[in-house]
């Protein structure tokens, strides 16, 4: 059965950017597709430092669970980010994972390549849609497949809960995780 990995950046494990995360997984799911769920927010996620073992060994050099994370998405059809924008970008950890992963797929077996998914991205106010171009990138690079929705894969929300408050932004991931399985099961077929 077809998988997407859905990776959240949030060091709040049960806060917006989860929440959101959990109801794109439910939508995949509502398709036929498996679904999991991996936090690094509590993580202590090192950036690449361009030594160059990962492209000999086919590992990263940090046990930080990056490989393990690569190990899964080479099982997988779809990635799904998902960051909180603080100062109006992504948070560090998960830009320094997608760069890492990236490396790990461009210097060995590109599994990233062709596989469908896009980014998330959860703020109070602003700075979601230049997060969500900086995370779309990796995905241009990779060689991977955006599938659209009716809007930005963003959600506004402040306090924990808040994101239920932005029905235009539920409405888009619903729409983009839909749009995600349905690319994928296309694929498959």
């Amino acid at each position: 059965m077809s998988k997407v990995i859905l990776l959240c950046g949030s060091p709040r494990a049960d806060g917006n950017t989860m929440s959101v995360l959990k109801i794109c997984a439910k939508e995949i799911e509502a398709n036929g597709l498996d679904t999991e769920i991996i936090n690094i927010g509590d993580k202590n996620i090192h950036s690449c430092i361009a030594c160059g073992s990962c492209g000999e060994t086919g590992k990263c050099v940090f046990d930080d669970g990056i490989n393990e994370i690569a190990d899964k998405l080479r099982e997988a059809d779809g990635f799904i980010p998902a960051a909180p924008v603080y100062f109006g970008t992504a948070r560090g950890d998960i830009m320094a994972a997608l760069q890492r992963i990236g490396k790990l797929s461009r210097g060995n077996d590109k599994f990233l390549s062709w596989m469908v998914g896009g980014p998330i991205t959860v703020a109070r106010r602003g700075g979601l849609t230049l997060t969500l171009q900086e995370m779309s990138m990796f995905f241009i690079i990779n060689e991977m497949i955006i599938p659209g929705s009716n809007y930005w894969n963003m959600v506004f929300a402040g306090p924990k809960g808040a994101y239920k408050d932005d029905e235009d932004g539920i409405a888009t991931i619903k729409l983009f995780a839909n749009n995600v399985a349905k690319l994928i099961n296309k694929i498959k077929d």
